[in-house]
């Protein structure tokens, strides 16, 4: 596994900019990361008022151990210039840029982002959120090195496509899954979309489930009462780690008695098991932070 790809990002939320409560009261909640917005949540008239205000927020160092990020207006709009450079001087651990969907569109913030002075540690997350980049994601997720995370869009893809929201998402999975095999074939960690009823915590848990078993390193939330269940569907369990261990441990013993074969409760075990619960173990390291 990669830096980019280890580093715990289970529960990634969604604060508005200009809302100086909701970035104060992010300081005290046990997400992996934050996502301090300049978009959607964000009305025209205020844009540059919370663009100063992020800016600050994000160069205090007053959110602890959490993933901090900037996302900027989008590629076209008339903040987007002003966005990359007061995120480049704050120097967040990341830029989430909207509606991403060509390896040119990378590019060009790469080159605005350095112009501006950007430090190095801050990383491009790629929001792909259209059609065009689901059919491009391989190419836009191995477009830079300085992308480390592919977010996605889910809400503006289902806008795009006509879709319905519904259980299960159906009309999502071939966006989904195309995006992750472009994040996986990149090595590039990658986020699953917003639920948007956050009084249906049930069926949140079923959508994160889900986007575990796809694969996702975790999901992006609207509202804090998301980020415990959050937390616990995309962290390994005591049981998983305790069979991680015991998958490393028995197949290590085979291999010092020259076995090529070892069976762990009934089922014969492989390299690509052993590499799997070696990244089981590191999560859950990752997530402890020992």
């Amino acid at each position: 596994m990669t830096e980019a790809t280890l580093r715990p990002r289970r529960s990634v939320l969604y604060m508005p900019g200009a809302n100086e409560r909701a970035l104060e009261k992010a300081k005290s909640l046990p997400t992996d990361a934050l996502i301090l917005d300049l978009e959607d949540s964000v009305a025209p008239d205020a844009k540059a008022d919370a663009r100063k205000r992020v800016a600050a927020a994000a160069a205090s160092g007053e959110y602890g151990r959490r993933e901090l990020t900037i996302r900027v207006n989008a590629p076209g709009t008339p903040w987007h210039e002003d966005d990359l450079r007061a995120a480049a001087e704050a120097g967040p651990d990341a830029v989430v840029v909207p509606k991403v969907d060509s390896a040119a569109t990378v590019h060009a913030v790469e080159r605005a982002l350095e112009a501006a002075g950007a430090p190095d540690r801050t990383v491009i997350w790629a929001m792909v959120e259209t059609p065009r980049a689901m059919l491009d994601a391989r190419a836009v997720a191995a477009a830079s090195e300085r992308l480390a995370v592919l977010v996605m869009g889910t809400n503006d893809l289902a806008k795009e496509l006509h879709a319905e929201h519904v259980p299960g998402r159906a009309p999502l999975l071939t966006g989904l899954s195309l995006a992750l095999l472009g994040a996986r074939e990149a090595g590039k960690a990658i986020l699953d979309g917003v639920y948007n009823d956050v009084q249906d915590q049930a069926g949140f848990e079923e959508e994160c489930l889900q986007g575990r078993q796809f694969g996702f390193d975790g999901k992006t939330l609207i509202h804090p009462k998301q980020v415990e269940i959050c937390n616990r569907v995309f962290a390994p369990s005591p049981e998983e780690t305790d069979k991680a261990r015991r998958v490393i441990e028995a197949f290590e013993a085979a291999a010092a008695e020259g076995r090529g074969v070892v069976t762990v409760d009934g089922r014969m075990i492989e390299n690509l098991h052993v590499d799997d619960a070696r990244r089981v173990l590191a999560l859950a390291a990752a997530v402890t932070g020992r």
